[in-house]
């Protein structure tokens, strides 16, 4: 007897330590894999319709396209803006204030013309900007590295549990040590999260995006859709929200004189602010995530501040889950009823 419990302590140990390590080895793509797991449960629906008429395989080979399509339209368009703003911006400063002062802007110490540039002057000004540069060049290699690595989890990964996501769920039931309630409870919560997220408060916030959007191109503002961006992503914030962006906008074409574009901008923030409250409910119907707005904010402030920008997804995911695994363990403490045989 104490030999058997010998090897199951042992084997216990031996589970844990193994389950830790393929954890630790996963640890920096659970960001793209989170994400890839919540787009796929979403995206069945759709992936069930053209299985029908396509195959499994094909059907997810479809969606995954359009998924891609769909999330990079909207960052070319923005990263092209941005691009153009900063060409704009430059030419402005030639043609106003001449060459001088765009030299001027650029260069940080006197300049040496490159006919009086002998070798020890090189070998100077290699010493002291060499390890600066290449540091630089580290770190943006390494973000670039680090996010085609993340695209390419995710893309992957969405692929994957479109076609096997079933199996996969099937085979975590049967080999999970928690009881088979309570993993199907902790799997109605991660879904949960990331239907409330997507849906409820996702696509509120994109819907607010875009009517903020067409409201600053048609008042001429400057940078549209820039706007358009900042403005889905203060959303997010309880009590202020979109007006965070465009109550600024708004004033600043007061104070230029463009009166009627400011009075047409307020109305139009007016709306977008207001229609928080109609169109989050009836997305909520689809979407809704147990917890309370400030919560949910709260929790991606926590969550930035702990696990950096990623944190946005998990910090809500983690609170949701702890307030599951509480009502679990209130369920489990409360005295059972004693059911007598009659």
């Amino acid at each position: 007897m104490d030999r058997q419990h010998a090897l199951h302590g042992a084997l216990v140990w031996a589970v844990l330590v193994l389950c830790g390590l393929a954890f630790f080895t996963l640890r920096p793509l659970w960001a793209p894999l989170l994400l890839a797991a919540w787009s796929a449960l979403l995206a069945q629906p759709l992936h069930q319709r053209l299985m029908r008429v396509t195959g499994r395989s094909r059907a997810a080979g479809i969606v995954t396209v359009l998924l891609v399509i769909a999330a990079l339209t909207p960052i070319v368009v923005v990263v092209l803006s941005v691009v153009g703003a900063l060409v704009d911006l430059a030419e402005r400063l030639r043609v106003s204030e001449g060459e001088d002062l765009l030299g001027a802007l650029l260069a940080t110490e006197p300049q040496i013309p490159l006919e009086r540039l002998d070798l020890r002057q090189a070998l100077e000004i290699a010493r002291r900007h060499g390890s600066g540069a290449v540091r630089a060049a580290s770190t943006v290699f390494g973000a670039a590295t680090a996010l085609v690595i993340g695209l390419f989890v995710f893309v992957f990964g969405f692929y994957t549990l479109l076609v096997d996501g079933r199996r996969a769920y099937g085979w975590l039931i049967e080999h999970s040590p928690v009881r088979r309630r309570y993993l199907i409870r902790f799997a109605d919560a991660f879904a949960e999260t990331g239907r409330g997220l997507f849906i409820g408060m996702g696509l509120t916030a994109l819907i607010q995006g875009a009517l903020a959007t067409i409201g600053y191109a048609l008042v001429g503002a400057p940078q549209a859709l820039v706007l358009g961006l900042l403005t889905t992503l203060a959303s997010f914030i309880p009590t202020v929200g979109t007006g965070l962006v465009w109550v600024p906008v708004t004033v600043a074409l007061f104070v230029s004189g463009r009166t009627g574009s400011a009075v047409a901008l307020l109305v139009v923030g007016a709306v977008v602010s207001l229609i928080d409250n109609f169109v989050r409910p009836w997305l909520s119907r689809y979407g809704q995530l147990r917890l309370p707005t400030f919560v949910v904010f709260l929790a991606m402030l926590g969550g930035i501040g702990a696990f950096g920008a990623w944190g946005l997804l998990l910090g809500p995911l983690l609170v949701r889950l702890a307030l599951e695994a509480l009502e679990i363990w209130r369920e489990e403490q409360e005295p059972k009823p004693i059911v007598r045989a009659p």
